[in-house]
């Protein structure tokens, strides 16, 4: 699982079997449209696992975090990573 800054300032966040292969098919352009209409693109984070089926698992769960709780997962705070969730119900 892996995080990339796109050169919008926007994070892309995938999985892959094979990252330095997958980052030079972002960086050529052939990654995901998101990735290839804001490039060049910048690995901030990444993640390895043994198994790809745990690491799309793990790419889903972050894909669906906002954008402050990426970013204390990119700069390591996983201490702080349950203080920014915010349940459903607790949004009205």
């Amino acid at each position: 699982m892996y995080i990339l800054e796109c050169n919008d300032g926007s994070y892309y966040t995938g999985s892959t079997k094979c990252l330095e292969k997958r980052l030079e098919e972002h960086q050529n352009g052939q990654g995901a449209n998101h990735t290839k209409k804001r490039l060049p693109v910048k690995l901030i984070y990444y993640e390895e696992y043994d198994r790809i089926d745990t690491a799309f698992y793990r790419e889903k769960q972050v894909q669906g975090w906002n954008r402050a709780k990426k970013e204390a997962l990119i700069r390591g705070e996983l201490d702080t990573l349950p203080g920014l969730s915010m349940a459903y119900r607790d949004k009205f």
